[in-house]
């Protein structure tokens, strides 16, 4: 199974972050989301995780960091800088902020990367215009 990032359809295009989410991309535990990420310098998630268990994203994530620095917070207070070139592994269980302008690709549980992002979502439409 293949495809364009750029035909991966859109789930998130505000504050800076421009998300495409295909679900059902694969299995491996369970069905498999491909993701495919551009954020802005200074998209800090946290406030759009408030709501969900300990304000934290509950979908384990696999990737790659294409371009740009994003910190992963995690639920213990530990952080990590991830950079361009790096692949990455995010537990369940952190959140995420943009340092530098991010091109990100992500493998994540399907079911449960959709429900943060529309927890996110409905977050997103209580603030103002």
């Amino acid at each position: 199974m293949h495809a364009a990032t750029t035909d991966l359809p859109v789930k998130i295009n505000a504050l800076g972050a421009h998300v495409r989410h295909q679900g059902e991309f694969g299995t491996a535990f369970g069905t498999l989301a491909a993701e495919h990420l551009v954020l802005a310098a200074g998209v800090d998630v946290a406030p759009l995780l408030a709501g969900l268990d300990d304000g934290l994203c509950f979908a384990p994530h696999w990737g790659y960091v294409a371009t740009g620095r994003v910190v992963v917070t995690y639920g213990d207070g530990s952080t990590e800088t991830c950079t361009a070139g790096q692949v990455v592994h995010w537990p369940a269980g952190h959140t995420v902020r943009v340092e530098e302008d991010a091109e990100i690709v992500m493998f994540s549980p399907a079911a449960e990367h959709n429900a943060v992002m529309n927890h996110m979502l409905e977050v997103m439409a209580t603030i103002p215009a």
